[in-house]
């Protein structure tokens, strides 16, 4: 296809294609760096872990759990400046590039400072919630404390996370991921270890490694804006465009508080069944975010492909970026589910060593594995209604969803126990994908006119 603008029904369009070359291109190093993300965890644990304070091992347990909870709730600065992002790189718009990417700092800035005032309210809500003893309760108000001073920083990663895969510029966000997942890797040990400070060091650590990472994905992102495209204030500031950011981030925040609402609801019902049952869920739900970590490299591809396309006005580029990113989503899940169900048992046995928690969770490895197959709908689907910036529709379909699983988990639970659990999440799961393919029709004759 030309590069060169035409036009058609009266529109500007900007012809090109969408090959698996394009989508892989965004997904293999996105997968990548998702999957650095859990070495964080492990390697904090295992700093606190040769304190030999059980306390305070804890306590960095239940921190990273409220901090996690917090920072999950603001994710949407990244994936809504993808959108955006990635809609003005299609219309060819270097100037709006730049201008989403300043209004996404401001956001980013703004919200980090207020968690930042609010961060004794956080910490103290995430308690009330978990309810920790006095002893671990205090290592999670010092943790929570140190890493709450970078929420500015964390929330810029964000936007410059969102500015380059809008662009397409997968690789870029795989060195800055390795950059920031690096360098808290190496300032925990240092302050944590090494200079034995603890809980406090380790926070001050990853607190470090952020602010490191932000520092140099500015520089890069700002060195590679074109200076003959630079926005005026006024255009950066135009409350018409802050309010569609503003739009899209809300619809987008309220899709995350529903899934972790149906997350909780999962766990909680399962509590009721007993200790043993709850921590085997908890393992058995590690396979599927295992799952998730590579699926999500496939949703930053839709949302790219599917918001570039957009932008440009290009019809057949959406349907390409649909059906690619679909295809591989779905053979990627598959074979996710065949390897779980071969090896889900070995992955158990690794996770824990408690042999009644292996017991518990052998009889629902099945599901465990089909959630990987169940949920790609979602996860691909997201990425589409994200890149298109249909994020009410998104929004929307979510609720109707975690209604629907809250009302089928407690009818079926009560005769079918865990095993019904496991189904009505299963439900859950492939809901989100089938509304919002059911809604994809529509929303595409409206956006294209075709």
């Amino acid at each position: 296809m030309s590069d060169l603008d035409a036009s058609a029904n009266g529109r500007t369009v900007r012809p090109f294609d969408v090959t698996n070359r394009d989508v892989l291109r965004i997904a293999i190093p996105m997968t990548l760096a998702f999957l650095t993300q859990p070495l964080l965890g492990i390697t904090d644990t295992a700093v606190i872990g040769r304190v030999g304070d059980a306390q305070m091992l804890a306590g960095l347990v239940v921190g990273a759990l409220v901090f996690d909870f917090a920072f999950l709730t603001f994710n949407f600065v990244r994936s809504g400046t993808t959108g955006l992002t990635a809609q003005a790189f299609g219309a060819g718009d270097e100037t709006e590039m730049q201008a989403v990417f300043w209004r996404a700092a401001l956001l980013a800035l703004g919200i980090g400072f207020a968690l930042i005032l609010a961060e004794p309210l956080v910490v103290e809500l995430g308690l009330l919630a978990i309810a920790p003893e006095p002893g671990v309760a205090e290592a999670t108000r010092i943790y929570v404390f140190w890493r709450m001073l970078a929420a500015p920083l964390s929330l810029l990663n964000f936007a410059v996370l969102g500015s380059v895969l809008g662009r397409g510029e997968a690789r870029l966000g795989l060195l800055l991921q390795l950059a920031i997942n690096g360098a808290n890797i190496v300032f925990s040990v240092l302050f944590g270890l090494v200079l034995e400070g603890g809980i406090a060091g380790v926070a001050i650590g990853t607190a470090t490694g952020e602010a490191v990472g932000c520092v140099l994905g500015l520089l890069l992102v700002t060195r590679r804006f074109a200076r003959g495209a630079r926005p005026s204030r006024a255009r950066i500031l135009d409350a018409a465009a802050f309010g569609a950011m503003i739009g899209v981030n809300r619809d987008i925040m309220i899709r995350s508080f529903c899934l972790l609402a149906g997350y909780t609801l999962f766990t909680r019902i399962g509590a009721g069944f007993g200790a043993l049952t709850l921590a085997a869920n908890g393992v058995l739900l590690t396979l599927f975010m295992v799952g998730g970590y590579f699926l999500d490299g496939l949703a930053n591809a839709s949302e790219q492909l599917v918001g570039r396309a957009v932008g440009a006005r290009w019809r057949p580029a959406f349907d390409q970026a649909v059906r690619l990113s679909l295809l591989w989503g779905l053979l990627l899940s598959a074979a996710l589910t065949v390897l779980f169900l071969a090896t889900g048992s070995t992955v158990v046995a690794l996770l824990t060593t408690d042999a009644a928690i292996r017991d518990a969770a052998a009889p629902y490895l099945g599901w465990a594995a089909l959630a990987c197959l169940s949920g790609a709908l979602a996860f691909l689907m997201d990425g589409v209604f994200i890149g298109a910036t249909w994020t009410a529709a998104m929004r929307n379909m979510m609720l109707v969803s975690t209604l629907a699983f809250a009302v089928i988990a407690y009818a079926v639970t009560p005769r079918f126990g865990n095993h019904g659990l496991w189904f009505a999440f299963q439900l859950f799961l492939s809901l989100r994908g089938v509304t919002l393919l059911v809604a994809l029709p529509a929303r595409r004759r409206a956006t294209f006119g075709i």
